[in-house]
Formats: C-alpha cells, sequence, structure tokens
C-alpha cells in the first residue's frame, strides 16, 4: 500500500519540488466545518464570520511590519525600554522620528512581490505610540517630525495594490498613566491608575483602527499581564465585531492563549478567531484555525546587522506552515529613514520568486492529508493534492490513500515532463 514515484531528478534544496497529483475519486478530507470560536462564553451565540475566515485563510501568507521610532536605535520595540535604553530617552524618540523616505506604496509592492496576500502593521505596541493620527493620545505620528499619518497612507496602498490592510495592537500601554501594570522598575506612577479610564482609551484607539482605517484583521497582543482580564477580552471581541461583523480578530485578545505554541486552551470559554503561534510553526491542526507569525531576522524591529534568514529557511517555513494548515505572516523592521533594508527585500523577492511558481498549491489550498515533516509537506485543493519535497533525495514515497486512484503526477513548472 505504497505509491512510490521517481522522477530521475537532484533536487536542489531551495529549488524545492511540488508535485501535482490528479485525483480520479477523492477521498481526501474536504473542508471541515469552521471551528467554533467567536465572543467566549459571555456571548456564545457570536461565532467567527465563517466567510471572513475562509477568505484569510485562503490567502496563506501576509506580512508583518514591527515599526516605531525605536528603529532610530535598532532595539527591540517596546521591549527595550528600560533595559537598552532609559525610559525617559525612550519616551522622547519620537520627537526625532522622522522618516522621511517612507513610501507606502514601496512597502506594499514588496510584500505583493513576495507573494504576500495581507499586510499587519504595529498600529500600538507595548511603549505606547500610535503610529496613526489618534484624536486621543498626544503620542503619535501626528507629533513627530513627520507628522503625515503614514498608517492611512499604507491602508491606501493596500487598497490600491490588493492586498488586505490589517492592524496589531497591543491592549498592554507601558506609557499611558492609567494602565495599572508597571514594567520592571519603570518610574510611572500607578497608585492613581484608573484601568477603567485606559479601558475607554483602548476601546476608542480600536474604534479608529476599525472607523478610520478600514482593518480587516485586528491582531491584538499583551493581553498576558494581571491588568487585562477575561471579561475585557470578550468585551472588546463583540465592540469590534459589533463595529465590523467580518472582522477577524485573533486569540489574543483574551486570556485563552496559552504560552508561544499560541493556541486557545478552550474555545468555547475564551473570545478570538484563531490561534497565533510565535517564532515557531505551529502543529498540524485542520480544526482551529492558526497563523506563526515568524521574524525574517531575529529581532522584531529593525537592527543593524541582525542576523538574516536565509530564502531556503523562509520557503521551507512557508511549505511545513501551509502544510500543517496554517497561515505565515512573515515580519520585517523597517530602517528608521521609512526604507525596509535592501537585503531583506532581496530575500522577499527571491521568496515570491519561488512562490509565483508555485502558487497553486499554495493559495486557496488545505493542510494535509500527509503530515509535514523536515522532507515533505502536502496540500490539497479539491482533486489537486501537491506535495512540497524539501532535501536531495531522488525518490519519493507517500502512504497510498485509501479510495484514492492516482490519475497522473507532475512537476509543477516543468512543461517538459509529464510522469504518469
Amino acid at each position: 500500500h505504497e505509491w512510490a514515484s521517481r522522477f530521475g531528478v537532484t533536487f536542489r534544496n531551495f529549488a524545492l519540488l511540488l508535485l501535482l497529483l490528479l485525483l480520479s475519486s477523492c477521498s481526501l478530507p474536504p473542508t471541515l466545518p469552521l471551528p467554533p470560536g467567536g465572543a467566549g462564553e459571555a456571548n456564545p451565540e457570536l461565532r467567527t464570520n465563517a466567510a471572513a475566515l475562509e477568505k484569510w485563510q485562503d490567502m496563506r501568507f501576509g506580512m508583518f511590519v514591527h515599526w516605531g521610532p525605536v528603529a532610530l536605535k535598532g532595539t527591540e520595540i517596546g521591549w527595550s525600554r528600560g533595559r537598552e535604553i532609559p525610559f525617559n530617552t525612550y519616551d522622547s524618540l519620537y520627537m526625532q522620528f522622522n522618516p522621511v523616505n517612507f513610501d507606502a506604496n514601496e512597502w506594499i509592492s514588496i510584500a505583493k512581490e513576495a507573494g504576500m496576500k495581507y499586510f499587519v502593521i504595529t498600529s500600538k505596541h507595548h511603549d505606547g505610540f500610535s503610529i496613526f493620527h489618534s484624536d486621543y493620545t498626544e503620542y503619535d505620528i501626528a507629533n513627530t517630525p513627520i507628522k503625515r499619518d503614514l498608517m492611512k497612507e499604507m491602508q491606501l496602498a493596500c487598497e490600491d495594490q490588493g492586498i488586505m490592510f490589517s492592524t496589531y495592537y497591543s491592549v498592554l500601554d507601558w506609557y499611558h498613566p492609567h494602565y495599572t501594570t508597571r514594567y520592571r522598575n519603570e518610574p510611572r506612577p500607578i497608585e492613581d491608575s484608573n484601568m477603567d479610564i485606559y479601558k475607554q482609551f483602548l476601546f476608542d484607539q480600536v474604534g479608529e483602527l476599525i472607523t478610520k482605517y478600514n482593518t480587516n484583521l485586528i491582531w491584538f497582543d499583551g493581553q498576558w499581564e494581571a491588568s487585562w482580564t477575561h471579561e475585557m477580552g470578550m468585551e472588546l471581541y463583540q465592540y469590534c465585531r459589533d463595529l465590523n461583523d467580518d472582522l477577524i480578530i485573533n486569540n489574543r485578545v483574551d486570556k485563552g492563549f496559552k504560552g508561544m505554541a499560541g493556541m486557545t486552551d478552550s474555545i468555547a470559554k475564551y473570545a478570538g478567531d484563531y490561534g497565533t503561534p510565535e517564532q515557531r510553526i505551529g502543529g498540524f491542526n485542520n480544526t482551529y484555525p492558526w497563523e506563526s507569525c515568524i521574524t525574517i531576522c531575529k529581532q522584531w524591529a529593525w537592527k543593524p546587522d541582525d542576523q538574516l534568514k536565509s530564502v531556503q529557511e523562509c520557503i521551507h517555513t512557508l511549505i511545513k506552515t501551509i502544510g500543517g494548515d496554517g497561515n505565515l505572516l512573515l515580519n520585517v523592521g523597517p530602517m528608521p529613514d521609512g526604507r525596509i533594508e535592501e537585503r531583506q527585500v532581496e530575500v522577499l523577492r527571491e521568496i515570491g520568486a519561488w512562490v509565483k511558481t508555485n502558487e497553486a498549491g499554495i493559495y486557496g489550498s488545505r493542510g494535509g492529508p500527509y503530515m509535514p515533516t523536515e522532507e515533505l509537506a502536502c496540500t490539497y485543493n479539491g482533486k489537486n493534492l501537491y506535495l512540497f519535497v524539501m532535501g536531495d533525495s531522488r525518490e519519493i514515497v507517500v502512504p497510498a490513500l485509501e479510495g484514492v486512484k492516482i490519475r497522473k503526477a507532475r512537476l509543477i513548472g516543468d512543461s517538459h515532463r509529464d510522469d504518469s
């Protein structure tokens, strides 16, 4: 009960093999019912928007961008505040932030050329700086030397180029006077902090993301601290969906996210539409949607001479992720002048060239039926089964699929070879 195919070619590690099997009868698993994600136990009737979630899953590959005034120092966004950079120095960086070479159309063109279908920008990270024009704070891009609403420019560029615009937003805020958890030894007094006041500020800003910037997805973060409660998470999810029922919301809106593995431990109890493994490829899961967020370098924000992942590693990461039925959100950190580092762009372009050749097995596909390994991953779409082979093996052996007859196998991108 094995099917073996010898192709008589040597496979380069990064020029990965993709096979298309045309199946005359198909017992591959159908697209499964959408998982019971949604608003959590407070409102069990509000389920994940099925059409919006399926559209997002079909995209499979997106660009994550961590960027802000901290790029001036080349340290990590949020986390280096009070660690590598004194608090007052960090909090004053916005007064020098003047990314005169920023071009939203160029950023989105780079994402599109890489084969990415959606875009997520850090609208506000843990440091509290808003990279958009907000009516509810002066600690925003409007009060920097650049003054322009750079996030609005990103939104419009996405809409113009057919990329889904999305936003990251941290529910914690180590800058806001009324956020009630102090980070490390920061001097911010919290004795008179009022979480109700901060929560209203947060809801107001999230409302701006939805109504002023038409975000299609909100990637929440910062939910682990004690100031943020399960009840607040469910309330925020409900608020977002009330403003836009088509909105997709990750599981970090609530307290169900457990560790960097990123999955929710009780989907019925906690709010959220999908899991978020961080800096790792999620395990195979076709019952609860997930997305791995992984950096193209080591650091989320830009760092001079940071260690850059190879094209091969990035492509293998994408393959293993979609083979596990997940999405990949690959992060870049732009420089302080507003440009994406050229060496990162070069990697993205090479990824995009590979994606363009193999897109039939990526977009709109689902992971399985074969589980991903270090050597092989598999996706399917209808009666087409795609095998991604990583490595130099000249022979591919996979178990037979019960009730499936293999009609034809061929190399994607090889118009001269047709093996039966």
